[in-house]
């Protein structure tokens, strides 16, 4: 017999669906309402963009994910796309060029 844990399951042992949320284009609030909590979904959604065919998620849906995230965060998951697999900021180069022109006045203050 399972029994549930008697309190909520951290976002790093819940399953993400990440599928449903680039479809959506929505990004629940749960995911988001802390700093750390962000962190751990970008880190989360740089392995999932890196481990599922090229093809199969498009930019807008990719762009429309990370536009409901921190600045900050945005930032970190192309240093973390780019630490991870340094060749694949070729495959994602107009979305990381479109968001990084937006912090180009920021990046040299």
């Amino acid at each position: 017999m399972r029994s549930s844990p008697p309190y909520p399951l951290p976002l790093s042992a819940q399953a993400i669906p990440f599928w449903d949320l680039l479809e959506s284009g929505k990004v629940p609030p749960e995911y988001l309402h802390t700093e750390y909590v962000t962190q751990q979904f970008v880190e989360r959604l740089v392995h999932y963009v890196l481990s599922v065919p090229s093809k199969s998620i498009s930019m807008p849906q990719l762009s429309m994910i990370l536009e409901q995230i921190d600045p900050r965060q945005q930032v970190f998951f192309f240093k973390r796309l780019k630490e991870t697999s340094p060749h694949s900021l070729q495959e994602f180069s107009s979305l990381y060029y479109g968001f990084m022109a937006e912090f180009h006045p920021l990046l040299f203050t």
